[in-house]
């Protein structure tokens, strides 16, 4: 059955917002209709009327008052801010600005053609039947996005989009002649070029085929575009890297510090193709240690004003997406002249310490280096040295597939930092750091890239040893420019928001765990201990996430808050230039105060910082997206299984199930539980069994089994099958 354009009118046309924004440009002046009309260019007798109408309206909702006969003006004291739109899933919104106490309800009616993420000028004011605040929007100040991906619907004379984003409440109407290469029911990527006021849907064009719905390289393409995330460089920016000369030069050699013959060695995950940070290790003859933190010198490389920085800056970060990287730099540079590759020297800017057995800090330098990489670990492999302690460690050890030949100046080496690494990390959770070490979902593909098993990724100690050295670095470089009161890019951390503080102590207090709310101190203490304590239960991951959702979202910026979750009152990105922009510009910023310039002007800096945040945030919800999809992938092929889960979401629509084996989450709607009628207890996160008086709540363990796999909206639905007794 072919679905109808949506009409472009409807018999009754609504100008309230248009009126809105007319009066409040001049609250001082008073307009009559034809005023109005006029500003808008309308001539027609309907419309006119319509205004007339809309007039009387606003004015017995006393959000307009009448001068004179037929003549109006906005009420003064009337509430308008600026602001976002948050769009729930039900065509409706919340108005969300700073100056305001609370979000703001949106109804459908009033949001005019905004959508999920723009930025608004809004009316509040208080409904008579309810007393509650709405908000009404009268203008968009700025779109969020202009691009979407959906699936094209095409008929005889034209076509739509409907994107599978729940937050998106209308499909995008397609002329005829803007439909381009597509196919009917491709995946693309469209552009919104408009949206007339009386028509009911956006008007846009395709702007790029992504290919068909459920192929993998479909999806994931479909995953990048959603977020204006590119999956490969522009031609001229690959043929810039590789016209950069790349060879160690005895000239340049001369003016760094020459670090090759002191014992160096990088430790990164197995499958890793950049290596962007080394470790040194020398016992100095009084006894200290000399610690050097090695990071690839990306800035030597990536120069100011090219356009190379340019496409470095626009993306940001790297996207880690769950079966590929796009990276930030080419591959030239981030897999191969910047990468701390074994056996090789390479250019690098470091910080070096001398620390004691007690692991505090005796010296400190900061400057540019060269290095020579002796030997690559696995995670797996530094792991085994310590947790053998070197004492069964023959002259080659394989533990990820490869042998490696390990000498014992290494195997000394490692256990020294080892230990004063977990000094370090016992001082730092003293100090009120909060440990986060959240189980990571990872999937073994096949050379088709289809997901044949899950595993489980958890921090060991060889992955603190060089978490404690990074941060260090971090740590002292930020504290080095800030006490100096210069420009500088921090990576802050504010301090957890006690609204979901509380909402999360009324979620744990089901499974029988308390926070200390009455101080910082005791916030930091009692979350260390709750997530202690959760450790390998079946409530693991949920409280898991919801002490990180409780966190305040770390980001960049020129002004110091400190870092909360860390306990550092300095802190920056420094460590990962390869894939991070802000560790490019404190390396930048670094060399230029070591040289002895003056501070940099901070507004600058400011915008690349708020750059950079949202850039962060949009690859966070691309990798998000595309452990999501792969879990669907991966269940698609397990309908037939029965999996024991835990309740770890509890809504009037229905229950949120993780599987406790391998982390995928999805839903059982209320409606298809048929061994009672259950309605919704939101004081005891519950459905409740109205005959059975059975109760079906957060963190029991119920099997379920697939009803369904949704690629496309990357969504799971389960059947209830019965509750574990």
């Amino acid at each position: 059955m072919s679905k109808r354009p949506k009409k472009l009118g409807k018999k009754q046309q609504d100008f309230t917002a248009q009126i809105f924004k007319i009066l409040s440009k001049e609250p001082s002046k008073s307009f009559n209709y034809k005023q109005i009309a006029a500003a808008l260019e309308l001539t027609d007798t309907k419309s006119r009327n319509e205004i007339i109408r809309d007039l009387k309206v606003l004015k017995a909702q006393d959000k307009i008052h009448e001068t004179e006969i037929g003549k109006y003006q906005i009420i003064s004291k009337a509430e308008y801010y600026e602001g976002v739109v948050d769009m729930t899933s039900r065509k409706t919104g919340y108005f969300v600005c700073p100056e305001l106490e609370h979000d703001v309800f949106i109804p459908a009616i009033n949001l005019n053609h905004a959508l999920d993420g723009d930025k608004v000028r809004a009316y509040i004011y208080n409904r008579r039947s309810s007393r509650k605040p709405e908000a009404e929007i009268l203008e968009i100040l700025e779109r969020k996005k202009e691009e979407f991906v959906g699936v094209i619907d095409i008929q005889k004379n034209f076509a739509f989009v409907t994107t599978a984003n729940a937050k998106m409440y209308t499909d995008i109407f397609i002329p005829k002649n803007k439909i381009g290469e597509a196919q009917h029911g491709d995946v693309v990527l469209v552009k919104m070029e408009d949206w007339p006021k009386k028509a009911d849907s956006p008007f846009g064009s395709v702007i790029k085929v992504l290919g068909k719905p459920g192929e993998h390289d479909t999806e994931i393409h479909a995953i990048l575009a959603e977020y204006g995330l590119p999956y490969d460089f522009p031609l001229e920016v690959e043929a810039y890297a590789k016209r950069i000369d790349t060879s160690i030069t005895a000239e340049e050699i001369a003016k760094r510090r020459d670090m090759r013959d002191t014992l160096t060695f990088t430790i990164d995950p197995k499958d890793a193709k950049d290596f962007d940070d080394a470790l040194s290790f020398k016992v100095l003859d009084n006894g200290n240690y000399e610690i050097g933190i090695h990071i690839a010198d990306v800035s030597h490389y990536l120069q100011e004003g090219t356009i190379l920085d340019d496409e470095a800056y626009s993306r940001a970060t790297s996207v880690y997406l769950v079966d590929r990287v796009v990276p930030m730099l080419p591959e030239v540079l981030s897999n191969f002249a910047c990468s701390l590759r074994p056996h090789e020297e390479k250019y690098t800017f470091s910080a070096v310490f001398e620390l004691n057995n007690k692991a505090e800090l005796v010296n400190q330098w900061f400057g540019r280096t060269v290095i020579y990489s002796d030997q690559r670990f696995a995670y797996e492999e530094a792991q085994h040295i310590i947790e053998t302690k070197g004492d069964s460690i023959p002259s080659e050890i394989s533990i990820t597939g490869s042998s490696y030949k390990v000498d014992a100046p290494i195997v000394e080496a490692t256990l020294k930092m080892d230990e004063l690494a977990k000094i370090l990390r016992r001082k730092r959770m003293a100090a009120g750091a909060i440990s986060f070490d959240k189980v990571e979902v990872k999937f073994k593909l096949d050379e088709n890239d289809e997901p044949v098993g899950v595993y489980f990724k958890e921090a060991k100690d060889s992955n603190h040893l060089i978490e404690e050295f990074m941060l260090l670095a971090n740590r002292k470089v930020a504290e080095f420019i800030g006490k100096q009161k210069k420009t500088f890019v921090y990576r802050v951390h504010d301090e957890p928001n006690e609204d979901k503080l509380i909402n999360m102590q009324t979620v744990i207090s089901k499974f029988g765990y308390t926070l200390d709310l009455k101080s910082k101190q005791g916030i930091s203490k009692s979350l260390n201990s709750l997530l202690e304590n959760v450790q390998g239960k079946k409530e693991q991951n949920l409280i898991d996430t919801l002490a990180i959702r409780s966190m305040s979202k770390a980001s960049y910026s020129t002004e110091n808050i400190g870092h909360y979750g860390l306990a550092f009152d300095y802190y920056s990105h420094f460590t990962s230039p390869i894939r991070r922009y802000p560790d490019v510009m404190a390396h930048r910023l670094l060399q230029h105060y070591l040289d002895g310039g003056k501070s940099v002007n901070e507004d600058d800096y400011e915008e690349k910082c708020v750059h950079s945040s949202q850039m962060e945030s949009l690859a966070a919800n691309a990798e998000r997206d595309s452990v999501k999809y792969m879990q669907v992938k991966y269940m698609q092929d397990h309908k037939d299984q029965e999996f024991l889960g835990v309740i770890s979401g509890v809504t009037e629509w229905g229950i949120y199930v993780e599987i406790i084996e391998n982390k995928c989450e999805g839903m059982v709607r209320i409606r298809e539980i048929r061994d009672d009628y259950y309605t919704f207890d939101e004081k005891q996160y519950a459905l409740v069994g109205e005959v059975s008086n059975k109760l079906l709540q957060l963190g029991d363990e119920i099997y379920v089994k697939v009803k369904n796999a949704d690629l496309v909206k990357k969504q799971l639905d389960f059947h209830y099958i019965r509750k574990q007794e």
